[in-house]
């Protein structure tokens, strides 16, 4: 008769007990040696997503071209990309949007002590990583073109990939290189100066704070289905960025995506990472790109952005924040 009782009163208590909600699922197609995974690291070894009631389906995948097409093809709900990408593909017509994550950005990189402006660049060999419509490139030539120097004409451009660029930059068969920022890390942990801060560059023609490069794209049907756990995702993830910047437990658990590093160059790692912090509120940040874009809609034409003239409106997700 007790254990009737006891189980009577168990059911009771289980039926009065509020429900279990399951997490909101997000699949992300994240770059394997992108900065988000290092922050994946840290926000599973602090159980940071349950505090956010997320469910993250995390694909580690090889190249950002990857995630675009996982995200095209209705795999992945989220990927980190920039937000130029986003802008052209919007200008097809694509319902795609924006939130920004990350101003981290490389610079010219150079172990010859006589460069340090893009004056320095005539007669030399300078190595462009990503290609003659590398969005970076595009605006050291119009800062460069502003300053009286064609680099085109002036300079020996080699065009190539990242890790490329960065052996021939370290073997000295280039004099300089513009490379992606943690390929520019990595050259200066083995003695490269940073010749040309592309963020100054940025400034030069119009931007007032480093602007964003890098954020979360996502469709917005997407966000307009699932806006609370896209909020939720965002505030995890400027916790998760906030203590890896400044907590040594979490920025041990995000350094172990890193690999073999000596304490010195994970310190650059992470010293770079915190420069690269958003700056500015949202509508600051998407009036920098607004002025970025203009300028490389002159200069990179359709090629580049597609038809629009000016940044479009629905690029940059607007957030409960922004409001």
């Amino acid at each position: 008769m007790r254990l009737r009782l006891l189980a009577a009163l168990l059911s009771i208590l289980a039926l009065a007990a509020p429900p279990a909600f399951a997490a909101d699922m997000l699949r992300l197609a994240l770059q394997a040696t992108g900065t988000t995974v290092w922050e994946m690291a840290a926000i599973s070894s602090l159980h940071l997503d349950k505090e956010a009631g997320l469910d993250l389906k995390i694909t580690e995948l090889a190249s950002t071209e990857a995630g675009k097409i996982a995200l095209q093809g209705g795999s992945a709900d989220i990927i980190v990309s920039d937000w130029l990408w986003v802008a052209r593909e919007r200008a097809g017509g694509a319902r795609l949007t924006f939130y920004p994550a990350s101003a981290g950005i490389g610079a010219v990189m150079s172990k010859d002590a006589a460069i340090r402006s893009v004056r320095d660049l005539a007669g030399k060999k300078l190595g462009v990583a990503g290609g003659a419509l590398d969005k970076s490139w595009l605006l050291l030539k119009v800062y460069a073109l502003k300053q009286g120097v064609d680099l085109e004409k002036s300079a020996t451009i080699v065009y190539g990939a990242p890790p490329l660029l960065a052996e021939k930059a370290a073997q000295g068969e280039i004099d300089a290189v513009l490379e992606f920022w943690n390929f520019a890390l990595d050259l200066e942990a083995r003695g490269f100066r940073r010749a040309i801060e592309m963020t100054e560059v940025e400034k030069a023609l119009g931007a007032k704070r480093d602007p964003i490069v890098t954020g979360y794209v996502f469709s917005e049907d997407f966000a307009n289905a699932h806006r609370d756990a896209l909020e939720r995702f965002f505030a995890m993830m400027k916790k998760a960025r906030a203590l890896v910047a400044s907590n040594d437990e979490a920025w041990r658990a995000a350094s172990t995506r890193l690999g073999a590093k000596d304490k010195a160059t994970l310190d650059l790692y992470r010293k770079r990472y915190i420069e690269g912090a958003p700056e500015g509120t949202l509508i600051e940040q998407e009036a920098d790109a607004s002025k970025l874009f203009a300028v490389l809609a002159e200069i990179g034409g359709e090629k580049l952005v597609g038809p629009a003239k000016s940044l479009d409106a629905g690029v940059f997700y607007k957030a409960r924040e922004s409001h």
